[in-house]
């Protein structure tokens, strides 16, 4: 069957299409900006991605309407090839949002030869969701990668650790979770991230205990012990 050719005018008329004005009221109170932002699921979204395909121009039209859920499935819809350093910083310095960040880091950057790169870089950032999202990218290509060595990943534990006493939720949060799943990747990093938990623990910072013991919480926990010696 023939893909139809889509414009940015006719996706964003169907996004309108299904806006939710309840969905925006509940999004609001997890936190979700809710200017700009219609009230679509993201499994709507997903489901439209699919019928869109991938289309690198069509992600840069959406990207530019403003449109919360446009932007979401600009990160669903584009080519990890085709995206630049360039357009990974125009778009990381227009997130407004923690689920715009996180979405486009664990779905679009992550896939990008400069995700490293931008992980280490962003999360010495000062803007809120420019560093969440670096956090955010090691913990998704600690994910997502399977073949990545694990210097990578050991590399990222000191900026974990340098940066842990943040106090800005969005961001400890990010680096909570770049932590614990660098801890799940494998045996190995798992004493890496508990060693480096404990060192944050030391810190004289509230946020950096929080992130320490939430992570020694899971990292040491029997679940992860298990599923990391099954492997």
């Amino acid at each position: 069957m023939e893909m139809k050719d889509w414009r940015a005018s006719q996706v964003l008329a169907s996004l309108k299409q299904m806006a939710n004005s309840a969905n925006v009221e509940g999004m609001a109170r997890f936190g979700i900006n809710p200017e700009n932002t219609l009230g679509v699921p993201v499994p709507a979204l997903r489901a439209l991605a699919k019928e869109i395909g991938s289309d690198h121009k069509l992600a840069l039209d959406l990207w530019k309407s403003g449109i919360h859920e446009a932007r979401l499935l600009s990160g669903f819809i584009d080519d990890p090839a085709a995206v630049t350093q360039g357009q990974m910083e125009r778009w990381a310095r227009d997130f407004d949002s923690w689920d715009v960040c996180d979405q486009l880091c664990s779905n679009l950057f992550d896939k990008t030869s400069f995700a490293v790169e931008k992980a280490i870089e962003w999360s010495g950032r000062k803007e809120e969701f420019v560093k969440r999202g670096g956090f955010v990218l090691m913990a998704a290509l600690a994910v997502h990668d399977k073949e990545a060595d694990d210097a990578i990943f050991e590399s990222f534990l000191p900026i974990i650790g340098r940066e842990s006493s943040d106090k800005r939720n969005f961001v400890r949060k990010g680096a909570n979770w770049a932590l614990r799943q660098i801890g799940k990747r494998n045996l190995s990093l798992n004493r890496s991230a508990i060693r480096t938990a404990k060192g944050i623990l030391k810190l004289d910072s509230a946020s950096a205990r929080w992130i320490a013991t939430d992570a020694l919480r899971e990292l040491q926990g029997p679940a992860v012990a298990k599923k990391l010696a099954a492997r």
